[in-house]
């Protein structure tokens, strides 16, 4: 039988609940504590978060920054831009190919692979950089007329005069287009040379694997030695990095720096940086990625001298020297009258363009919006197409600014040589920012230049003239040949036509067959017998 338990006495019922009562007040405050704190915690952080979205929603209208969704969107371009331009042998292209199902279908995957790296490349060429706000570079003026700016008739028209832009953007000289395709970005003259040599090879490679792992790598020309080639890189800026070389306009009219807000002075006192323009006893590091690649590719003493041949073209090296390669030998050397006979349009303009390599030359670039991208001109290192990875421009050329002012602009630019008419729609889109013009000069080059567009048209218009009087005389004294090359002219587009509409059938019974193995394929799983064909 259980010994029953002896009650508690009163004062020991007393003391239980008097500490009962203590230890539940002791946890009520503790969680009237941690309560307080925590709300005290989420009004800090959701005021930092706040002030920190405004901050960064201010810098992306100012055009200053870019969110985490387009640097993504950026990087994942980028990724696959690379990967298709990545320089890769005939036979890895070919084992990857073998892989795959033999038949048509193979020969088509590597004829739309093909197509694609083609059409990246386009698209990277003629693209335009639409995804910032496009009144960035004028945000100050715009601010100031908020009711100018969301007046429908001028946003119409702005969006008209945005798309006539985007009619008459320049892309990049198809003689540069080898710098932008190559992942390294050498300097475009110097790869044409080895282009040439690639050209009378007898290999099967494509032109970048030939050069840096094919038969080409042992090839050192001596007008364009393998360590210039190497050394001489174009740097091309990303979308992230372009954002230091941005410029505003103030309200007083004056050129500023969107980064930071300061007066653009285009003098000696500032230099080029991995973070944009700076003053010349600012510690930011140069950017100088060639020197270190290449010196990577030799031993640690013939690294060195890279490296100090290297700092000598991206600054110091004479004018002669970064000029040579606008100079016409058969014209220089040439005497008297008969240099008539080597002056062409392209001669004159070189000649202008050996202006554009004197030192602390700047240069200006603006894309299809008229954002307006200013820095420092290095020979062979930061060149006009730098700006926008060789995309698509409105205008280039040389710019002075003094204190912000504007004092002179010149419409020079060799890697994209854009039209007069591109270079009047940009002064005029200046004026009607608000730009302080009161003190700027065109260069005479821009005379120069007009003169030029006429002479070259006028050319191709006698051209054409004398094409024509030859073409009637032709089938007047010989209508039996004219005839017969018509004749030939017509069974070659008749044939093209043919095969064009032979390949879209191929194709098309490519795509059914395809689709009905699809098909098979699944009701197999499904464990479905096809219908017999009625």
């Amino acid at each position: 039988m259980p010994i029953p338990l002896p009650s508690p006495s009163p004062s020991q019922i007393a003391s239980i609940a008097a500490k009962q009562e203590e230890k539940e007040a002791e946890s009520k405050r503790r969680r009237a504590n941690q309560a307080a704190r925590e709300e005290k915690e989420h009004k800090a952080a959701s005021q930092i978060q706040r002030n920190y979205r405004g901050y960064r929603e201010r810098r992306q209208l100012r055009g200053m920054g870019l969110d985490a969704s387009t640097r993504w969107r950026e990087a994942v371009k980028q990724a696959q831009y690379l990967n298709l331009t990545r320089p890769e042998s005939r036979r890895t292209r070919s084992s990857r190919s073998s892989s795959r199902p033999s038949g048509p279908t193979q020969a088509n995957s590597e004829a739309r692979q093909n197509w694609r790296r083609v059409g990246q490349i386009t698209l990277r060429a003629g693209g335009d950089d639409s995804s910032i706000n496009s009144s960035s570079s004028s945000s100050s003026s715009s601010s100031s007329s908020p009711s100018k700016a969301t007046d429908p008739q001028e946003r119409q028209k702005r969006l008209g005069a945005k798309l006539e832009r985007k009619k008459a953007a320049k892309a990049m000289d198809l003689q540069y287009f080898l710098e932008m395709v190559d992942v390294k970005h050498r300097y475009g003259s110097n790869l044409r040379a080895y282009h040439e040599e690639w050209k009378r090879s007898p290999t099967n490679e494509n032109f970048f694997y030939w050069l840096d792992y094919g038969e080409g790598r042992e090839v050192d020309l001596a007008m364009r030695p393998r360590e210039q080639l190497d050394r001489e890189r174009v740097r091309y800026l990303s979308r992230e990095e372009r954002m230091a070389y941005l410029v505003q306009i103030d309200g007083e009219g004056r050129l500023c720096w969107a980064k930071d807000g300061k007066r653009i002075d285009t003098s000696i006192e500032y230099r080029d940086s991995i973070k944009g323009i700076v003053s010349v006893d600012d510690s930011t590091p140069a950017f100088t990625p060639a020197a270190e690649e290449a010196g990577n590719r030799r031993s640690s003493s013939s690294a060195s001298s890279t490296s100090g041949s290297a700092s000598t073209s991206l600054g110091s090296d004479d004018e002669s020297v970064r000029g040579d390669r606008y100079t016409n030998q058969e014209l220089k050397d040439a005497k008297g009258v008969k240099k008539i006979k080597h002056v062409s349009a392209a001669t004159v303009l070189n000649h202008l363009l050996r202006k554009s390599v004197k030192k602390n030359t700047w240069i200006f670039v603006a894309d299809t919006s008229f954002r307006l991208y200013v820095g420092i001109k290095q020979s062979r290192a930061f060149q006009h197409s730098s700006f926008l990875y060789g995309a698509r421009i409105s205008a280039a050329g040389l710019i002075k600014i003094k204190n912000g002012q504007l004092r002179s602009l010149s419409p020079l630019s060799g890697h994209y040589r854009p039209p007069t008419s591109n270079f009047r729609k940009f002064v005029k889109n200046l004026k009607d920012e608000g730009v302080d013009m009161s003190r700027v000069s065109i260069s005479k080059s821009y005379a120069v230049l007009i003169g030029l567009e006429g002479y070259t048209k006028t050319r191709k218009k006698m051209k054409r003239v004398k094409g024509s009087v030859k073409g009637k005389k032709d089938k007047t004294l010989h209508p039996e040949e004219v005839a017969r090359k018509e004749e030939e002219k017509r069974d070659k587009s008749e044939s093209a036509e043919k095969e064009r509409q032979t390949l879209e059938k191929i194709q098309e019974d490519q795509g059914r067959t395809e689709k009905d193995g699809l098909g098979l394929r699944v009701m197999k799983k499904l464990h479905i017998s096809p219908r017999p064909p009625e």
